[in-house]
């Protein structure tokens, strides 16, 4: 068996391989063990959010992925006679400096990030590799490979899907939620531009619940759901494919089929996400329903979660008991996706017309002139301070110059002020932040984004940032930065974290 390395990741889908650059970046080694020999070349995931783009930004890939999104304002709900049922969404940038929502083409993403991976000297990623053993002690944790190599690290991380190999080998069971529901899902890349309107929709019609949303620049994505006495086969063929698309003017005359799958959407999450040095992340330990388009994205959210952490306890700034509150913080607000996921799903999965006639009364008569803003929860437990004002709730990114912040002063643990409104801490607290990796950052005043945050969070004079754009939480001026520092330090090198 070879010197242990950091972290073994296995699975180089988009949840390993972002959890795999935020942590070579931070100058930890890592390899990749990917079973599939060649990248999957169809779409997939179709949709990420703002705060999932500002992590994607963090790993290196911001410039080029502004190039191939299709950013959405609205999500709307319709009924079969096309009346609105909801609204979701909201234009312009969001709080991370990215659109609300961004429509995206999920190989050309996990190009991206395998090029930015393999550009790192920390990461070593290795394809047809398939792991069917596990082992771990108090000091190293291994994998066996089917060609019985054994690899050994630190810690191992199993991003490897719903059929996690890892969380079978460790035998974390999964609980299930009840939410069972087969659709045929058809991707096409248009021959030419064609505006849709909306870009996304959904059509509760209980003759055929349909989707219809951007899949990316010059792409869409359709989602048919088989009615009770449909036969999964013949659903799932090119020939009922396009007798599907025909309604929406769509054929092989004006596009390409790209992919046609039946996939039985579920609602699930592993009882538990860490055992030891082995965790688990993304699909691995959560599934939910598309509907909310929040699967790969609460994936990236426990990249994110767990990145820092591992980067604290590998770097010897925080015990292995930071690690035990990775579940406590990410279980709620994947259990939150979960949650609305299937409570959209139970708006649009019904075949039933009666149902559904009291269904559109009911909502169409809720819907008024605005959209509804919907966001994942703020943090309440873990690594946010206990009593300072907006501990737990998402930082906003601005641009500084032309640049936006994270691109100038880098995503971590950053101290942030608007010039000339607080002196600077210093001291112990502060001498310790820096070799943790923490930065103070006085930003421009009249920067509108910090300028209008700062304004709309009179409390607040700084706000301390964990790397995963969380408030650890905010102070009124320099004493009480420097106390949220101390309070920072005891919080991370706690030897026992409860949930």
């Amino acid at each position: 068996m070879t010197t242990p390395i950091d972290v073994i990741v296995v699975g180089h889908g988009p949840t390993g391989a972002v959890l795999a650059i935020l942590l070579a970046q931070r100058g930890h080694s890592v390899t990749i063990l990917e079973r599939q020999p060649v990248p999957y070349a169809l779409p997939r995931a179709v949709h990420f959010d703002h705060e999932v783009g500002r992590i994607l930004q963090s790993c290196g890939i911001g410039a080029e992925l502004r190039k191939n999104i299709e950013p959405a304002d609205i999500y709307e709900w319709r009924n079969a006679a096309g009346t609105v049922l909801l609204r979701i969404g909201r234009g312009g940038l969001a709080a991370s400096g990215w659109p609300v929502s961004s429509m995206f083409n999920q190989p050309k993403l996990e190009q991206l990030l395998d090029e930015r991976a393999r550009s790192l000297d920390k990461i070593d990623v290795r394809r047809g590799v398939e792991v069917v053993g596990v082992r771990q002690d108090d000091d190293v944790a291994a994998v066996t490979t089917s060609d019985r190599e054994e690899l050994a690290a630190q810690y191992v991380v199993g991003c490897d899907g719903a059929n996690s190999t890892v969380r079978d080998l460790i035998g974390v069971p999964v609980q299930d939620l009840g939410f069972f529901y087969d659709w045929l899902i058809v991707d096409v890349v248009m021959h030419e531009d064609r505006e849709f309107d909306p870009l996304n929709v959904q059509i509760c019609d209980p003759a055929r619940p349909t989707t219809a949303v951007s899949g990316g620049p010059g792409r869409r994505r359709w989602e048919f759901m088989r009615l009770p006495h449909e036969d999964i086969t013949e659903l799932n063929s090119e020939q009922a494919a396009w007798e599907l698309l025909e309604p929406w003017d769509v054929s092989a005359e004006n596009a390409t089929l790209e992919r046609h799958a039946v996939y039985t959407f579920q609602a699930r999450h592993a009882e538990q996400w860490r055992a030891g040095r082995v965790l688990l992340a993304g699909d691995a330990a959560h599934q939910m329903p598309p509907f909310a388009g929040q699967g790969m994205c609460s994936g990236l959210r426990d990249s994110a979660n767990l990145a820092w952490k591992l980067d604290l306890v590998l770097g010897g700034h925080a015990p292995s008991a930071l690690l035990e509150t990775y579940e406590d913080e990410r279980l709620p607000s994947a259990r939150a996706a979960i949650d609305f996921s299937m409570e959209l799903g139970k708006i649009i999965c019904v075949p039933d017309p009666d149902e559904a006639a009291a269904r559109d009364a009911a909502m169409s008569a809720g819907v008024g002139d605005e959209p509804t803003d919907v966001d994942l929860p703020s943090l309440d437990s873990g690594i946010v301070h206990s009593s300072a004002p907006y501990a737990g709730a998402l930082f906003v990114q601005g641009q500084v110059g032309d640049a936006y912040f994270d691109d100038v002063h880098g995503a971590g643990w950053r101290l942030v002020a608007l010039n000339g409104t607080a002196k600077a801490p210093a001291g112990a607290a502060t001498d310790w932040f820096d070799s943790m990796g923490g930065r103070i950052v006085v930003v421009d005043p009249d920067e509108p984004t910090f300028e209008r945050w700062f304004a709309e969070h009179d409390a607040a004079t700084w706000a301390l940032q964990r790397p995963d754009f969380r408030l650890y939480g905010t102070a009124s001026d320099t004493t009480d930065a420097e106390r949220l520092l101390r309070d920072l330090r005891a919080d991370l090198t706690k030897e026992t974290h409860t949930s």
